[in-house]
């Protein structure tokens, strides 16, 4: 069993800046979700997707957590003190430091709180589906060409 989702999750820049230790733990949880959910019914499978579809990303957590603590900033700066328009500034500059790098130090915070990437919750749906054999039907086809021109065929209907 897979226990090490590097390689498929590549190019994740908030993982680049992870400690392996944290990676392995998200990854190990990954694996073990997987498993038990492997030995469940195809209603089960769909539950999980669909809680997983619901699941906040670590983008999401750092947009929400700018906004609120930019909030707090501004608010206690026009009441109290107008030191306190430092956060907000504070916090702009960590949204630059993540747009630009990947990385801001609320990410360290987040990541040891097991909160995932986008590729990360991704993976997970995607390895669900293919338990619950949503990619059956493609694997069994006979050539590359029929495989294709399904495909053509199943896009064609969908904008009908």
């Amino acid at each position: 069993m897979i226990t090490d989702f590097g390689e498929f999750v590549r190019g994740d820049r908030v993982r680049a800046n992870t400690p392996p230790e944290i990676n392995e733990a998200i990854d190990t949880e990954i694996a073990a979700t997987i498993r038990f959910y492997a030995g469940k019914t195809d209603y089960e499978i769909s539950r999980r997707i669909k809680e997983l579809d619901h699941e906040w990303d670590i983008e999401r957590y750092i947009e929400a957590n700018a906004a609120i603590f930019s909030f707090i900033g501004a608010v206690l700066g026009l009441k109290w003190s107008r030191k306190w328009f430092i956060l907000p500034v504070l916090v702009a500059i960590f949204l630059l430091q993540h747009a630009v790098q990947g990385w801001c130090p609320p990410v360290s915070v987040f990541r040891r709180l097991f909160i995932r990437t986008r590729k990360e919750i991704e993976l997970e749906k995607y390895a669900l589906k293919a338990l619950r054999g949503d990619f059956d039907r493609v694997s069994f086809q006979e050539s590359e060409i029929a495989r294709a021109k399904e495909a053509v065929s199943d896009s064609k209907s969908f904008y009908d």
